[in-house]
């Protein structure tokens, strides 16, 4: 509701920042308020660019902060585009926290932020990876967008037969399900991939289908961390296992 008073309020060719919380990324479900605000800013091509702070920012929350840029008057290039710039390791610890204000935006992660915005690069680094960077993407608006699809399957008697009424199979209510197809795939193909292979009987109740747009940084930015060899694990428990039999050792000897 923020950002839709700012965007309210912003002139024609109107440029604004505004920072939030994680929530208005993707809370609600399609059809629902939060997602119906998501919708209307991105369907206006409202909303040029996201930037990912990192955690503990502010004096009273540690959580994790995001600014939006929306703009009224997009140059070209700029079209239908969202950009989404993670800043999360584009800050510098404090020597001494205030509150939960442990980071600090230095004017190195200012510089870096403001070239990534400017240089509207898709997958591009900025920085040093091993310290203070931020990184790049750019999205098609469509992208965020997906149809919420309501599956449904028949209900059955105590025979197995299907039920029908009017010709119709009826549905059970306790094997219904849904599916989010993304808005740039076709329901049908997708249905008939996805979902007909493992469920036969199934079929779309499509007038319950909702359009649905989320934002999710996470997801896009997720860079998969190969878990600790076995080895390694077996080796450092040996050595707290040692550790401990050394300490209790002691501890034992002394009380003799």
């Amino acid at each position: 509701m923020f950002v839709l008073n700012g965007l309210f309020k912003l002139a024609p060719n109107g440029k604004m920042a505004i920072i939030q919380n994680g929530s208005p990324l993707f809370s609600g479900d399609a059809g629902s308020g939060p997602s119906e605000i998501r919708r209307y800013i991105l369907e206006n091509d409202w909303l040029d660019c996201i930037v990912q702070l990192s955690t503990d920012m502010f004096m009273n929350t540690g959580i994790s902060t995001y600014i939006w840029i929306c703009s009224k008057n997009k140059p070209t290039y700029r079209e239908g585009k969202v950009q989404l710039i993670d800043a999360s390791h584009c800050y510098e610890a404090r020597r001494k926290s205030i509150g939960t204000k442990r980071n600090d935006i230095t004017d190195q992660c200012r510089e870096l932020i403001v070239k990534a915005y400017g240089s509207f690069e898709n997958g591009a680094v900025y920085g040093d990876k091993d310290g203070i960077y931020c990184e790049s993407k750019i999205f098609e608006t469509v992208e965020f967008g997906y149809n919420k699809i309501v599956v449904e399957r028949p209900l059955r008697d105590e025979n197995g037969e299907v039920i029908l009424k009017k010709g119709k199979p009826v549905a059970d209510a306790s094997l219904r399900d849904t599916e989010n197809v993304p808005l740039m795939q076709d329901i049908d193909r997708y249905f008939e991939r996805e979902v007909l292979p493992y469920v036969e009987d199934a079929w779309i109740d499509k007038k319950k289908t909702k359009i649905g747009y989320e934002i999710p940084m996470t997801r896009h930015f997720y860079e998969y961390q190969a878990p600790e060899k076995v080895e390694d694990i077996v080796a450092r428990i040996h050595v707290l296992e040692a550790d401990i039999s050394a300490s209790l050792e002691k501890l034992f000897a002394e009380e003799k």
